[in-house]
């Protein structure tokens, strides 16, 4: 990096820091009057907060006061009062930015101004930990002083019921994890009644542990999965009755879309065959969608033309090379019926119902901000993925801990030899000690080697979280010795025990550098906390995992110049240190690369859903009668089997297929006929066949009494049949993700072909919402006792 580019950073820094102090100092200058306040005085403050922010007065505004109030009651609730810096923290996350602050700092501490600030809105703030103990533990301890102040608290855990998620959602401060979070939007958003959403908007989290979960976790999708129960049955049945139809009589096939319609008398054969009054019944919607995709099977796809049989499988053919598509599936259910329709196994399907990344879900906050001990390594990718800033807040007291330069040894036996053998002596002095470990088995090898010297010792992988807590806490007592994996015990601080600070305080030894240099600086920061003394070392190897896959030739040239041959010889230098992380940074690029790809395909994902899940809560939260979203859907469908129809002259116009479809999907048999569509222009039909469809609305509309009625019947069949159709879009996106890698080959880029393939895709589901609702609102004999 250029100097001057660096130069500016570190004066930016240093600018911004400068600021943020001036704001410190103007929250402090309230501590004198506020603490001459009574404690019913200082509490009456939230009441009046709350009235100024309705009164149009900002939360930036009432910043200084805000802060100063929490700072008196922390003082007089938890008996902690924050300091400058923390006060600096706090400011940078109400601006929606990622407060860098070393371990031991009190971040939690931190958070509580903040997030009494952002909670005087009304719209909710969601405090997101790691894990549910943290989040029960972080609730508890700063719960007494929301109490206090006024405010509400609620702990959001995955065994809560529907109701008391809701409860907890509804507080002014909700604490919760990433994962439950993610869910509970992702079922807010397949409710079928507005009342039985949990969530409120998305307003404000404050993330802790923020690299963890923004980055580390970033790539894990959310999935909500669902067995499509008894289905393989149906699709029997249906390929069954598909078979007993004659076609002209009972079907109509129609090339041009690729769709085969039943006949009035096929809809009565449909009706005998499944035993049903109506089989247009809204509750029948699963059954029609599995006839519909056996007629297709049956009557329109081609064996050894669009598919294979072989070995027990129905494999694709490709329309346009001719070759077996492997490891596709045709979507939508025409792969089962297909496999019904030959007499193969029918492969069960679990169904994708709903998902999305953390980076998508996080996005959909108006504010994030987070906390942690380790980022700016990332700041590039919290700024350009999450627009926010990383800001590294200087700690209350120096840094004195001791970071020695690491040491390399030839193979992994001499590095954990040495390894032992520090640990020993470090014991004999009293000193505590924290062993780093990357993987669960290195920390069982290690345990077992200190078991042969006889040094007590507990391990920690990070499995039981509060039992871990505990651990951790006391990791700092004088002769501890403590075996952990990185991430274990996380958000736990380590306060030394009388006598520790004598003996040097705590020491990190670290067995192997992690990918990321910032799981090894969390590693390194769990000592030296608020200006304790301590020290930190990692041992390497030319066998570690990093070495082998990254560094090993670089480092192998170095030893060279270094001329060491020796195979037990050790190597402390400064050098080694920067070529690990030269390779580090790497790793690092080559992670975030992987993620920003994952999040451009993510996207393609994010737009359909932003825009079926706002339809789909559009219409949940109407109370008047959705004609204004069914016409279009009619109309939509009209224009498109029309427009299809009419191409060319007129003479060769199909004009029966526009019949059949009004037929099957608009009116019933008896009125209309080719005759009336004759001499008509195609503007012409798509006007007629509109006109009789708003009859066939406004005749459906009569039936009902009462309009509530008519509205929750619109409802059922909207509802239906976009989640039985979005569903299986999901998981024709998965599968087209999957195997889009493979156009790479083809000179294609993979990305471009995927949003060009998956737009594609979404326009001819949204034509299928459009023509199922239009056939089972038309076709449907209403009842009045529907419900979603």
């Amino acid at each position: 990096m250029p100097t001057n580019v660096l130069k500016q950073w570190v004066e930016s820094d240093n600018r911004r820091i400068k600021q943020l102090g001036k704001i410190a100092d103007q929250v402090s200058s309230y501590s004198e009057e506020y603490r001459q306040l009574s404690d019913s005085e200082l509490q009456a403050k939230t009441p009046e907060f709350k009235e100024r922010y309705q009164n149009g007065t900002s939360l930036d505004d009432l910043l200084p006061e805000a802060f100063a109030v929490v700072r008196e009651g922390a003082r007089r609730v938890l008996g902690m009062t924050p300091f400058r810096v923390q006060i600096m923290g706090g400011v940078v996350l109400h601006e929606g930015n990622i407060a860098e602050m070393k371990t031991g700092e009190g971040k939690t501490l931190t958070a509580t101004m903040p997030v009494y600030l952002n909670a005087i809105s009304g719209k909710g703030v969601h405090v997101v930990t790691v894990n549910e103990y943290l989040s029960a533990r972080d609730a508890e301890q700063m719960g007494e002083l929301y109490n206090w102040l006024g405010l509400t608290v609620g702990v959001n855990t995955a065994e809560k019921n529907p109701e008391e998620k809701r409860e907890a959602y509804n507080a002014d401060i909700t604490y919760s994890t990433n994962s439950e979070i993610g869910f509970d939007y992702l079922r807010d958003n397949m409710v079928v009644y507005k009342e039985d959403r949990v969530q409120r908007p998305l307003n404000f989290a404050l993330v802790d542990e923020v690299d963890s979960i923004l980055i580390d976790e970033a790539r894990t999708p959310l999935i909500i999965s669902g067995q499509a129960q008894g289905a393989n049955e149906l699709y029997r049945q249906a390929d069954r009755f598909a078979k007993t139809l004659t076609a002209k009589d009972d079907f109509k096939v129609d090339l041009e879309t690729k769709t085969v319609s039943l006949t009035e008398q096929g809809i009565k054969k449909a009706d005998q065959f499944f035993n049903l009054k109506n089989i247009y019944d809204p509750d029948n919607t699963a059954l029609t969608h599995h006839i519909d995709q056996a007629l297709r099977a049956n009557y329109v796809m081609e064996r050894d033309k669009d598919y294979v049989v072989k070995d027990d499988e129905v494999l694709i053919v490709d329309s346009f090379t001719g070759r077996i598509m492997e490891g596709r599936r045709f979507s939508d259910g025409l792969h089962q019926a297909l496999e019904a329709k030959e007499g193969v196994t029918i492969q069960e399907e679990s169904k994708t119902m709903a998902n999305i990344t953390y980076q998508n879900l996080f996005r959909r906050y108006s504010k994030l901000a987070g906390m942690t001990g380790t980022a700016k390594t990332e700041q590039e990718e919290f700024r350009e993925i999450y627009n926010m800033n990383v800001v590294a807040i200087p700690t209350n007291k120096p840094v004195v801990r001791i970071d020695e330069p690491d040491v390399l040894y030839p193979t992994l036996q001499s590095k954990f030899d040495a390894v032992i053998d520090k640990v020993k002596a470090l014991h004999k002095r009293g000193q505590p000690i924290l062993l780093g470990t990357v993987a669960v088995e290195t920390s069982e090898y290690l345990s077992q080697r200190l078991n042969q010297e006889h040094v007590p010792h507990v391990v920690l992988n990070a499995k039981n979280h509060a039992k871990e807590a505990d651990i951790v806490a006391n990791a700092g007592q004088k002769g501890a010795v403590t075996i952990a994996t990185n991430m274990a015990g996380r958000g736990t601080d380590i306060k030394l025990g009388p006598g520790v600070v004598g003996v040097g305080g705590l020491a990190v030894i670290g067995t192997e550098r992690h990918e990321s240099r910032r799981i090894d600086n969390q590693l390194r920061g769990r000592a030296g906390r608020q200006g304790d003394p301590g020290y930190s070392q990692f041992y390497l190897s030319l066998e570690d995992d990093l070495m082998r896959r990254f560094g090993s030739e670089r480092i192998k040239n170095v030893l060279n110049t270094l001329k060491v041959e020796d195979d037990d010889a050790v190597i402390r230098s400064r050098m080694i240190t920067k070529q690990v992380e030269s390779a580090q940074k790497r790793v690092e690029g080559n992670n975030y690369d992987s993620r920003k790809n994952v999040l451009k395909y993510d996207n393609v994902m994010s737009e359909q859903r932003d825009v079926i899940y706002g339809e789909r809560n559009r219409v949940i939260e109407e109370n008047r009668s959705l004609r204004w979203v069914i016409m279009p859907m009619v109309e939509r469908t009209i224009d498109r089997i029309v427009s299809l129809h009419t191409q060319g002259e007129p003479k060769d116009w199909n004009l029966d297929t526009i019949v059949d479809f009004a037929v099957s999907s608009l009116v019933s048999i008896n009125e209309i006929g080719v005759d009336d569509l004759k001499g008509k222009s195609a503007d012409e039909i798509k006007e007629y066949l509109k006109q009789l469809a708003r009859q066939t609305y406004d005749e459906k509309a009569k039936q009902f009494p009462d309009p509530s009625q008519l509205l929750e019947f619109e409802k059922v069949v909207i509802l239906r049949v976009v989640d039985d159709h979005w569903t299986n879009h999901i998981d024709a996106m998965d599968q087209l993700r999957e195997s889009i890698g493979l156009r790479g080959y083809g000179q294609l880029n993979p990305l471009v072909e995927y949003q060009r393939e998956g737009f594609r895709m979404f326009e001819e589901m949204v034509a299928d919402i459009d023509y199922d609702v239009t056939r089972l609102f038309m076709k449907a004999e209403i009842r009045q006792d529907i419900q979603r």
